[in-house]
């Protein structure tokens, strides 16, 4: 005869959580996978088609540059505009999210050329274009795997990018917009010039780095009657002293400039009279180891005067044959120097100004390699910052040089080679800044006004971002705008050859539009002027036909990424302007929140956005900035690739973007232990739902335990807490609530608790459905609330979720929980009710720890309690109400709930936590008194007997169990 089968024990007639969702989530292998799935399925797609009709939010994505790997910085980036759209999209908005790239520039063409070396000089110049594209593009293609793997969704199969036709056509119309309202001229300016990269640069493209430069102080003999400036030098023998960081720009010098409302002085000394500015005439005196003809400088004072005396008075050059005439000029201080400043308009904004003001000649001598042109024979030729150690001995030789040492201190670099720049008045194209634009009132105002008026009208997060750019807007010069370099979107712009003027005819302007929009901008250097222009058009100024030539320098890359709100959002069917939202790093106040701002307010008078948010820098633990050197950086890529993208992700969710945030491999491995406990709450959700049906067991409300009640109000709470921070951007306030939630609520608590249970209790008991019902409202909420930010787990546990009528493929597709499927009844009271006797449970626990100490009981179910409450009091008809759910809260075998007259209790409450009385039930380890009461399980109690009768137990083969080996 056949073996009979061994009899069950007791451990396996406990409910056991079952689950797929597995502890440890294998995110390297398993992100992959989902990625893939998503793709297949055309999630990103479905989503659209999901909101269609639904108001929309547009996040406009500025621009990554297309060069070399994504940072952490990136990361940071692209989840925050991740967590925003998704957030919307599930809060009901139709959030579109279409990438962009940024693709022309400097650092692309730079690389080409290492590449391409020497042969570069004998390529057309479509050949190089073509070899900048495709190293663009495959910058492009790789960063959009990376941000893919991250988990962002948007439109990846067709992002923008700078460098598609229609963008760059997009560009050049933008462009003729600011050219045919008048707002462009072309014109001789001093700007920051990279030698280095033999371009100018805008603002936005300077960064400071500290430099060591020469400090001079150089004298120049007044040639001019000194009585003109005062009565007591008369007959003397005077100069000034000049201080400058940049001797290399002395052969320029055509001005020596003096505030008019400055007072200065002649101090005599052994050998001639010095005229400087009577506040820094200790500093000079000691800097210049000037010999006095008196015991101190006050006493060596022999004439003062105001600086408006100095107005149009002569000295010699130092060491060139040239006059140098004496100017006013309100921008020279007394904080440092001697207060005469020398002027040379070819290479500093304020000098050029001055030097128009005074019909100096504005002359360039430094070319494109930074190198010194038609000067003496020591330095002709020589790059400016090699001369100046050559300028410096000419000085000395000519007697002019009275003082010199290096200085280190903050000097203007370009943002690319990080080589330092120089200032250099070349030929460039500008926007200015105060063309007469209209008011939003009808009235007369600027350009520069009314981005500041638009300014005012946009919300800023943080708020002192609208100071940061107001202030920058306010102080800017002209906007310049043309580069020249190649690897662009030309100034398509015609000049005629005889006299120099640009033609600026709206219908040409539209057909080199049309032309790019078809061939892109390479075109412009297809084709010739005869090709693209029409017949026997003539010149407006002189009327000379068909002689004209191509400007061949190119727009600032500042100037197109800010013309996307044209070419992107003003395109896009599925897009709008203004947007709803631009989010970038705070450096982008000076780059393209700046220029977008310029772009639409000049073509479309107004704002491109709605509002700004910014972010702080990524750095290490110590607040330093990640560099190769320090070895200190943070790869998001091999974060994810060995941790997890969800790692990543969560790392973005727990800090403030609004500050510099930190990263380091033990902050990754941090938030990893904080996604395991979570993961480890959400499996124990689903492990204990395996056998719930909702649409057949899920309870009412009404219905529901008490401590079931209670944990839905409080996941209801956490709901309007993350709701809330998802609607401010405040993603950290949202991890914060989750983690807090997870840990007291749920671990700290009510699954800690209601395991019992769901453990014991027959599967289909009311009281354990009640506590299913809950699980699984929590389970839905936490899945949907967390899908924003931990986009493939929610995606795996929705998966994974009771089906339920009508419920979408993917969680990314739902909306957030209503109030009504988390709490579906009143909980007006509810709270109020378990914060009290949440302090009752903290006095229990006190007890029962000391119990635990004095060795009385070993776990808190060896143990009863006794509450002793005044008839009528508060608490007396709270416990009485609650006292059927209180050995489950307190997790202790046994309560009782003692009511005494108001004599009898001075205390009103008092707890009494004891041993309990009875034996221990030998499947759910309660204390109690009625263990044997059905004799066909005599080692269990009532309860557990109930439930081994729902499940067919036999009542033989009794073995005791514990729940903690369960």
């Amino acid at each position: 005869m056949p073996e009979a089968p061994e009899p069950k024990s007791l451990k396996q007639t406990l409910n056991l959580p079952q689950t797929q969702f597995a502890m440890k989530a294998n995110l390297p292998q398993n992100e992959p996978a989902r990625l893939a799935e998503w793709e297949s399925t055309g999630l990103y797609e479905k989503i659209r088609s999901a909101r269609q009709g639904s108001p929309k939010y547009i996040l406009h994505d500025g621009p990554p540059y297309a060069n070399g790997a994504i940072h952490l910085g990136h990361a940071l980036n692209k989840c925050i505009k991740d967590f925003v759209v998704k957030t919307k999209t599930m809060a009901g908005f139709d959030a579109p999210y279409v990438p962009g790239w940024d693709c022309h520039g400097l650092p692309i063409e730079i690389k080409v050329d290492e590449k391409l070396g020497g042969k570069k000089l004998e390529m057309p110049a479509v050949a190089v274009r073509r070899a900048c594209r495709e190293y663009a593009q495959k910058f492009l293609d790789l960063q959009r795997s990376q941000f893919k793997r991250l988990g962002v969704f948007g439109r990846w199969d067709k992002p923008y990018a700078t460098m598609d036709f229609p963008y760059e056509a997009s560009i050049l119309e933008t462009f003729y917009g600011f050219y045919e309202k008048g707002f462009v001229y072309k014109g001789l300016k001093p700007v920051y010039w990279c030698s280095h990269d033999h371009t100018a640069l805008a603002e936005a493209e300077v960064e400071y780095e500290m430099h060591t430069s020469p400090s001079v102080y150089v004298r120049y003999k007044l040639t001019s009657v000194p009585e003109k400036i005062s009565s007591k030098l008369h007959g003397k023998d005077v100069y000034t002293i000049i201080w400058t960081t940049t001797p290399w720009t002395l052969p320029a010098s055509m001005a020596v400039a003096f505030n008019p409302t400055t007072d200065y002085v002649g101090v005599q000394t052994e050998d001639a009279v010095y005229i400087v500015a009577e506040e820094l005439l200790k500093s000079v005196v000691e800097k210049c180891h000037l010999k006095l003809a008196g015991a101190s400088p006050e006493d060596a004072v022999i004439a003062r005067f105001n600086g408006a005396n100095l107005d149009r008075v002569t000295f010699q050059h130092p060491f060139l044959d040239r006059e140098i005439l004496g100017v006013n000029a309100d921008y020279v201080t007394v904080d440092q120097g001697t207060g005469a400043v020398h002027t040379a308009p070819a290479h500093g904004p304020d000098d050029f100004e001055t030097g128009k003001r005074y019909g100096l000649p504005l002359t360039c001598n430094v070319d494109a390699q930074g190198k010194l042109r038609n000067g003496l024979p020591e330095y002709d030729g020589m790059f400016v910052f090699k001369a100046n150690s050559i300028i410096k001995d000419i000085l000395r030789e000519r007697g002019a040089l009275l003082a010199a040492e290096d200085i280190h201190h903050s000097y203007p670099h370009c943002w690319r080679c990080h080589n330092p720049l120089i200032f250099r008045a070349t030929e460039q194209w500008f926007i200015a800044m105060e063309t007469p634009m209209e008011s939003i009132q009808g009235g007369n105002t600027t350009f520069r006004q009314r981005a500041l008026d638009e300014i005012k009208r946009v919300v800023w997060d943080p708020a002192w971002g609208e100071d940061r750019i107001s202030n920058m807007i306010a102080e800017r010069p002209d906007w310049g705008i043309s580069r020249q370099r190649i690897w662009g979107v030309p100034i398509a712009v015609f000049m005629c050859q005889k006299c120099h003027t640009p033609l600026n005819d709206p219908a040409i302007n539209a057909s080199v539009v049309e032309l790019f929009n078809r061939e892109g901008a390479d075109a412009w250097y297809t084709y010739s002027e005869e090709k693209l222009l029409p017949a026997n058009t003539a010149c407006k100024n002189c009327n000379t036909v068909m002689d004209f030539r191509k400007e061949m320098d190119i727009l600032d890359v500042w100037f197109e990424s800010g013309a996307s709100w044209h070419a992107v959002l003003e395109v896009e069917p599925e897009l709008h302007f203004p947007a709803d939202l631009y989010t970038e790093g705070g450096d982008q106040h000076r780059g393209w929140f700046h220029s977008s701002l310029l772009n639409a307010v000049g073509i479309r008078d107004a704002a491109p956005y709605k509002m700004v948010a910014t972010s702080g820098w990524t750095l290490d633990e110590q607040g330093r900035a990640f560099s190769k050197s320090l070895g200190n950086g943070v790869d998001p890529v091999d974060v994810a690739n060995r941790l997890g993208a969800e790692i990543i992700r969560l790392w973005v969710a727990s800090v403030d973007f609004r500050e510099d945030v930190a990263a380091s491999e033990n902050l990754m491995q941090r938030v990893g232990e904080n996604y395991k406990k979570l993961r480890n709450t959400l499996r124990f959700l689903l492990g204990n739902i395996h056998d719930f049906d909702p649409s057949n067991d899920a309870v009412a409300w009404s219905a529901m335990q008490p401590l079931d009640q209670y944990i839905l109000a409080r996941t209801a709470e956490l709901d309007a807490k993350i709701r809330t921070a998802y609607d401010g951007f405040e993603f950290h306030r949202a991890y914060h609530a989750l983690n807090e939630y997870v840990n007291s609520d749920l671990s700290a608590l009510y699954l800690d608790v209601v395991k019992d249970r769901l453990y014991t209790l027959a599967p289909n008991a009311p009281a354990r459905r009640s506590a299913q019902t809950a699980l699984w409202r929590i389970a839905e909420a936490i899945t949907r609330l967390i899908a924003p930010i931990l986009s493939f787990t929610a995606d795996e546990v929705w998966k994974l979720l009771p089906t339920v009528a009508s419920r979408e493929e993917s969680v990314h597709l739902a909306l957030f929980p209503d109030l009504a499927e988390i709490v579906p009844g009143a909980i007006a009271s509810i709270e109020a009710d378990w914060e009290r006797l949440h302090a009752i449970r903290a006095q229990v626990l006190l007890q029962l720890e000391a119990l635990r100490l004095n060795k009385s009981i070993g776990k808190s179910l060896d143990a009863a309690v006794v509450a002793i409450v005044e008839e009528g009091s508060t608490d007396g008809i709270l416990l009485t109400q609650y006292e059927p759910a209180l050995a489950e809260f307190f997790n202790v075998s046994q309560v009782t709930v003692q009511s005494l007259g108001a004599s009898q209790n001075q205390a009103g409450l008092m707890l009494e936590v004891r041993t309990a009385e009875g034996t221990k039930c030998a499947r759910c380890w309660r204390t109690l008194t009625d263990i044997g009461s059905d004799d066909r399980w005599p080692s269990v109690c009532t309860r557990c007997a109930d439930a081994l009768e729902a499940i067919g137990f036999p009542s033989t083969g009794d073995t005791p169990t514990t729940q903690e080996s369960a």
